[in-house]
């Protein structure tokens, strides 16, 4: 297993949409086991393969207290199961060291495969449908600071900006 590096805001390449997994293989089986890792080891939640430079339609979580409930979500869609929506406060292992709170649906059907390929469905709500719907934005080259104000978004690039030049 390998701790893979993760892209960091406002890298270009965190707005890359995926494409769709085809071919479910030994290499895609090593990726999903390299991003556990990372995921458990930054420590995270979710983990797109977008962020650790992957531009495939892929995430793993694991929204539970003890780390061991691991989910993958290869090519997963969702719709909201009703209009409510609540703010949760978010996070993002591309934009460190920075929390706010984003409006999303509280409950949500998602659709998806499993690492063999298998379909499955399931209904979520709190932060499982909201780190589902958090990570399917990766897959379309969004990040959670999009839902934030202009100016606030153009604080957090400055201050991630400055962060890489001294750790360059």
């Amino acid at each position: 297993m390998a701790i893979l590096q993760i892209l960091e805001y406002p890298d270009e390449r965190l707005r890359t949409v995926a494409k769709p997994v085809e071919k479910f293989d030994d290499e895609l089986n090593k990726l999903i086991d390299d991003m556990f890792d990372t995921m458990y080891d930054a420590p995270g939640i979710g983990l797109a393969a977008t962020q650790v430079d992957h531009h495939i339609r892929l995430f793993v979580m694991d929204v539970s207290d003890t780390q061991n409930q691991p989910m993958v979500l290869i090519n997963p869609e969702y719709e909201p199961l009703d209009d409510e929506r609540a703010p949760m406060q978010e996070g993002c292992l591309s934009v460190p060291e920075y929390y706010a709170e984003v409006p999303r649906a509280l409950r949500i059907r998602a659709r998806a495969l499993d690492r063999n390929g298998e379909p499955f469905e399931l209904e979520a709500d709190g932060l499982l449908a909201h780190c589902i719907q958090h990570e399917s934005d990766h897959l379309d080259g969004k990040l959670f600071v999009d839902y934030l104000s202009p100016l606030k978004r153009e604080r957090i690039k400055k201050k991630m900006q400055k962060r890489h030049k001294a750790s360059a």
